[in-house]
């Protein structure tokens, strides 16, 4: 991005519940030359000028008032995309799915550490799945359908955003490093076009602590996101990717928006959009 003090560019400031006396507070930092309300919780600030030093205030200052600000330059509509791919755990629903499985085994705790370190991009994702899956050996495949029906629920805002999304002709996209026995489901439930994830092998109603197939990496993921562009005869930059983790990073980098949600510092710092507050409907008032 281009840090010369004379580029100008917008800025859109969202936030949850009764922030409009915290959006006008922030906004007016900005001086912007007109402030375009959105929503009762989003503004757009339009033609800026833009300085490093000013970023970062502004920054700072909305974060600590619990508001997303989304520095763009021009203008973006959602019909200048084809397809949203998304990450599964922690990101379309608010769960990892596997530390929930294997908490049915008391194993919560040690899966999460692994986890994380994973979603940080401490450790190789692979080798982190076949640690963590091979915990699992054993537990029966019921305790799967109870993760998906007791504890699985949708991000915030997700519904709103795949309702819009679709009514704007766009295709949607599920790629997850987790499981098939949930994107599946999510599949059907949310009407998703495609998914792609890793498949538990299940012999005689018990886990095995193994999975069948291809490992969905973060390579993986890179190309079902290709793969899928192709098969839509569109580019990967009419695409929005929206990840939390590292093993995200690689589909978001060909992506032409990338979108980090609710995510670890390494994706923060390399989207091109990062939602800290609002919902995964927080990418639509950007669109407008």
């Amino acid at each position: 991005m281009n840090t010369a003090k004379n580029t100008t560019m917008n800025l859109v400031l969202q936030g949850l519940d009764d922030c409009k006396p915290r959006l006008e507070r922030i906004a007016a930092l900005a001086a912007p030359v007109r402030l375009t309300w959105l929503s009762e919780r989003a503004v757009r600030c339009e033609d800026i000028s833009y300085s490093s030093g000013l970023r970062q205030t502004i920054e700072v200052a909305a974060h600590a008032a619990q508001l997303d600000a989304t520095y763009m330059m021009g203008r973006h509509r959602l019909d200048q995309f084809k397809l949203v791919a998304m990450d599964m755990d922690s990101t379309l629903i608010t769960i990892e799915c596997i530390d929930e499985i294997a908490d049915m085994q008391g194993l919560k705790a040690q899966v999460s550490e692994i986890t994380e370190a994973a979603m940080r991009g401490e450790l190789d994702f692979a080798a982190s799945l076949a640690r963590r899956v091979a915990l699992l050996e054993g537990l029966d495949a019921g305790a799967l359908e109870r993760v998906y029906e007791e504890r699985l629920r949708l991000s915030l805002g997700a519904e709103n955003m795949l309702a819009a999304v679709q009514a704007a002709g766009l295709k949607t996209l599920l790629v997850s490093g987790g499981f098939t026995f949930f994107t599946q489901r999510l599949k059907a439930r949310l009407g998703l076009d495609y998914t792609h994830a890793n498949e538990l092998e299940i012999v005689d109603g018990k886990l095995t602590g193994r999975v069948i197939g291809t490992v969905v990496d973060a390579e993986e993921k890179k190309r079902t996101v290709e793969r899928v562009c192709a098969q839509l005869g569109i580019r990967p930059e009419q695409a929005i990717v929206m990840g939390d983790g590292a093993n995200d990073l690689k589909m978001m980098g060909i992506a032409g928006l990338s979108v980090a949600f609710r995510a670890k510092p390494v994706v923060r710092e390399q989207a091109s959009v990062a939602l800290n507050f609002v919902g995964l409907d927080g990418i639509l008032p950007l669109l407008s």
